[in-house]
C-alpha cells in the first residue's frame, strides 16, 4: 500500500487557498462514511480535464489494458465473460458516445500527471473527514465512466471507499446494504476478495431492498467498501469521475476474506470475518509472514 501526501488547501493564515472542489458536511460523514450512503456536491462540471476532445486525448495516451468498454443494453445481471462489444474503436465510441449505446470506463486515469492532480486535490478535501472515521488513507486511483442514453452498468461491488461524482447528464443508482448477509453472504464475500471477480447475481427477492438515488451533474454519492449496486443511465449522455481509496482496515479486511475462500475450498467452514479478532489476526499474520518468505526467496505470489 502507498499512504498519500496530498496538498494543503489552505494558507498560514488558514484561508483556502482555492476554492473548494467538493462540499462536504461534517456531520453527515463521519456518521455515514462507510456505513451508509450519503450525497455530496461539487463543482467539476465545467472543468476542461472533462471535456470530450481532452478525454479522447486521454484515451489515446492510456495502455490498452486500461480502457474497458462494450455494449451498454445489458441487463442487471450479466456473466462478465460473455459481455458484448459495441463493434467500435475507443475512438469511435467516444466521439459516438450518444448513439452508440455503449458503456466506457477509463481506468486509472490517475496516470495522467493532470488528472492526478484533480484526484490529489479532491482527496485532499476528503481525508480530514476520512481519518477520523478510517486512518491512513492511501491507493488513490480514479476512473472515468463514458455511458451512452439508457445504458446500464450490470449489479457487482468494489473494494475501495469511492466517491463516484456526476459531471455531465445523470444516473440512477441503485444501492445494496452490504452488511446484510441475506444480499452479501459470507461466501460471497469469500469469492469477491479470494476469487477476484466482480461476478454476482441480484436475486428477484432482492431486488425491492435498494436504496435508490437520482444522481445528478453537480451531485456525487459515497458508495460503502463492497456494497452491491447496479447503474441505469438517463437519457442523456454521462460523465462520471470516480475517486476512490484504500486505507490498511481493508487490506486486513482482503486477507482474511481470500484465507477464507482458501479454507472453504479445502473442505473448511472459516470463521466469518469480525466476528473472532483472534484468528483475523492469526490469518492476516500467517499470510503477511507467507508474503515474506516467498519474497525472500524470490518466489511470485
Amino acid at each position: 500500500m502507498n499512504s498519500l501526501t496530498l496538498p494543503s488547501h489552505a494558507t498560514v493564515d488558514g484561508t483556502a487557498a482555492n476554492p473548494a472542489l467538493l462540499e462536504l458536511e461534517s456531520s453527515t460523514f463521519e456518521t455515514h462514511f462507510n456505513r451508509q450512503p450519503f450525497l455530496i456536491g461539487h463543482h467539476l462540471c465545467d472543468h476542461s480535464l472533462f471535456q470530450f476532445d481532452r478525454l479522447l486525448e486521454l484515451a489515446k495516451s492510456l495502455p490498452e489494458e486500461m480502457i474497458e468498454y462494450n455494449a451498454g443494453n445489458l441487463p442487471v445481471n450479466q456473466d462478465q465473460q460473455l459481455t458484448p462489444r459495441n463493434g467500435l474503436s475507443v475512438e469511435e465510441t467516444i466521439r459516438r458516445i450518444e448513439s452508440c449505446k455503449s458503456w466506457m470506463v477509463l481506468k486509472h486515469v490517475e496516470k495522467d500527471p493532470t488528472y492526478r492532480q484533480l484526484l490529489h486535490d479532491c482527496l485532499a478535501e476528503v481525508k480530514p473527514y476520512s481519518e477520523r472515521v478510517v486512518p491512513g488513507m492511501c491507493d488513490a486511483y480514479a476512473y472515468i465512466f463514458m455511458t451512452s442514453p439508457g445504458s446500464v452498468t450490470p449489479y457487482h461491488m468494489d473494494p475501495e471507499h469511492n466517491f463516484l461524482l456526476q459531471i455531465r447528464g445523470s444516473k440512477t443508482v441503485h444501492l445494496f446494504d452490504g452488511r446484510d448477509r441475506s444480499i452479501v453472504s459470507e461466501r460471497d464475500l469469500e469469492t469477491f476478495y479470494g476469487a477476484v471477480t466482480r461476478q454476482m447475481e441480484l436475486t428477484d427477492e432482492n431486488r425491492h431492498k435498494s436504496m435508490v438515488f437520482d444522481l445528478q451533474a453537480g451531485q456525487g454519492l459515497h458508495f460503502p467498501v463492497t456494497y452491491p449496486h447496479w447503474v441505469q443511465n438517463g437519457n442523456a449522455v454521462s460523465i462520471s469521475f470516480s475517486i476512490t481509496f484504500r486505507t490498511p482496515d481493508l487490506e486486513r479486511r482482503k486477507t482474511v476474506y481470500s484465507m477464507n475462500h482458501q479454507q472453504r475450498l479445502r473442505g473448511g467452514e472459516p470463521t466469518p470475518y469480525g466476528v473472532s479478532p483472534w484468528k483475523d489476526s492469526l490469518k492476516f499474520n500467517s499470510f503477511r509472514l507467507w508474503r515474506k518468505a516467498n519474497s525472500l526467496l524470490g518466489r511470485s505470489i
